[in-house]
């Protein structure tokens, strides 16, 4: 048993027949208070950057109201009806994403949504300290270790989606930092038990799930891949073909419209959709930072492959939410790169190139210095501004709104207020809910995810024809309205 450092060194897994990888060397100690405390210390910055930001009002979608819906429902024993997503809805007709129910225990001692964003945080921080174990353990060096957790924890992908509020995609970050470390380490089982439970998470991620099979296909697991990649398709076919349209009002899988049409309503092929991507700088630019923050050296991995699912799909949607660098889509392709680089710089350094074993030397350091400069134009820059935390007349004026909706009623409202409103309110999205005449509509009148609105009054008649709103009370540039 070897102590060094407090830690015991991990036994080397044996090369299975017929692996066509390198074989695994004996793992260098990593001892886990190092990477637990830069985690802690990531996981710390995550949150106050959401709690901030959550605090002043600065929810950037609909999102984050949507999960705390669903969630709190899970954590009353209830079906997850989002009402923000129209009155009665239930989301696994929207998205696949069961293993949010994960998440219930955590409202039964905190009923906040703050507590996903803590949850969120947490799951991300976590990554970082399985990739910079993983690194130092491969590579040989603390240092590497070290570095690659703060490169890979400032990474544009986790700042962006830190930015976004929470999202379901925050569990499977680290089931593939997990997965992606147990290709590394030739632990082909433990691949296996870390990657199926991605097939919860969302419904796209059973396609990832088949090419963790196509991976372990490559390196010799002929029959656990084919299995795995099976499992993955068939759990794919199920849920957009089977279980969510049976979830669903509508009765279908409504994001096929994200491939098949455009914003003008003309019919589009896949081929269509994937050869207008040509045209659509966005997309290049992603793929050019995703490959970039790891001095390309990613690619030289199989583990790369892994990335393919989420890129294709991305590649082939015509919404472009979907394309560039923001919003959270991009996080759960961050472990994936990160360890694919540590694959890399281990197999450079038997290579016949000289110079390319002189890159590979410097990979890491570089890739840190890139992550670090980077961070200066990220969101998490924002927590070294004085601004960040002043509570301004805006702010005032939000809480004020919320506080004249009376508990236990129904509001409309659009996204600033949303989350505010979903722990003791039944939420509707503004528009979304002709059916009903909620109790009150609180608006933000300069709303970024609608038209700016000069006459709230008019707009409650347009919503609700027959039913009569008046303004109960305003401040600044929020409006309340109760029903007469």
């Amino acid at each position: 048993m070897d102590v060094q450092n407090g830690s015991e060194a991990e036994p080397a897994a044996p090369e299975a027949e017929g692996d066509s990888g390198p074989p695994p060397a004996a793992l260098a100690p990593a001892p886990y208070r190092p990477y637990a405390l830069i985690a802690t210390v990531l996981g710390g910055l995550y949150f106050l950057y959401s709690w901030v930001q959550y605090a002043r009002f600065r929810t950037p979608s609909w999102d984050l109201g949507i999960f705390e819906q669903s969630v709190r429902a899970y954590a009353e024993l209830r079906a997850p009806i989002v009402d923000i997503k129209g009155p009665g809805f239930l989301i696994l007709g929207d998205h696949f994403s069961p293993v949010t129910a994960l998440l219930a225990p955590l409202y039964w001692l905190w009923s906040s949504p703050l507590v996903l964003l803590l949850a969120q945080a947490a799951l991300f921080a976590a990554s970082a300290a399985i990739v910079g174990r993983t690194a130092q353990q491969v590579l040989g060096s603390r240092a590497a270790g070290i570095a690659l957790t703060v490169a890979y924890g400032l990474s544009w992908g986790l700042q962006e989606a830190v930015k976004s509020d929470f999202h379901e995609i925050a569990f499977a970050v680290p089931l593939l930092a997990l997965t992606c470390r147990a290709l590394l380490l030739g632990r082909w089982n433990a691949a296996v038990l870390w990657a199926a439970p991605l097939v919860l998470v969302k419904e796209d991620m059973g396609l990832t799930v088949a090419m963790v099979g196509a991976v372990l296909f490559l390196k010799g697991q002929k029959r656990l891949g084919a299995m795995l990649a099976a499992f993955g398709v068939t759990f794919f076919a199920l849920t957009v073909l089977v279980l969510i349209p049976a979830a669903s009002q509508a009765g279908q899988y409504d994001y096929w419209s994200k491939i098949d049409k455009t914003g003008e309503g003309a019919d589009l092929s896949p081929l269509d959709s994937l050869l207008g991507a040509f045209g659509q700088g966005e997309k290049w630019e992603m793929l050019l930072f995703l490959a970039g923050i790891t001095g390309f050296l990613c690619l030289r991995s199989p583990l790369a492959l892994l990335v393919l699912p989420t890129l294709g799909w991305r590649f082939l949607s015509q919404d472009p939410n979907h394309w560039g660098m923001l919003w959270h889509y991009s996080a759960l392709l961050m472990p994936v790169v990160f360890l694919a680089l540590v694959d890399a710089v281990r197999a450079v350094r038997t290579s016949p190139r000289p110079w390319l074993v002189a890159y590979g030397r410097v990979a890491v350091p570089v890739v840190t210095a890139v992550a670090l400069v980077h961070t200066l134009d990220m969101p998490l820059r924002e927590l070294l501004r004085a601004d960040t935390y002043r509570t301004d007349a805006r702010t005032l004026d939000a809480r004020r709104a919320v506080a004249a909706v009376p508990a236990g009623t129904s509001v409309e409202t659009n996204v600033t207020l949303m989350a505010h409103l979903t722990g003791d309110h039944t939420v509707y999205w503004v528009g979304g809910a002709p059916s009903v005449s909620p109790d009150y509509l609180a608006l933000d009148l300069a709303s970024g995810w609608s038209q700016p609105v000069t006459d709230p009054v008019g707009l409650a008649g347009q919503l609700h024809p027959g039913t009569r709103y008046a303004v109960s009370a305003q401040a600044g540039q929020f409006v309340v309205l109760k029903r007469q």
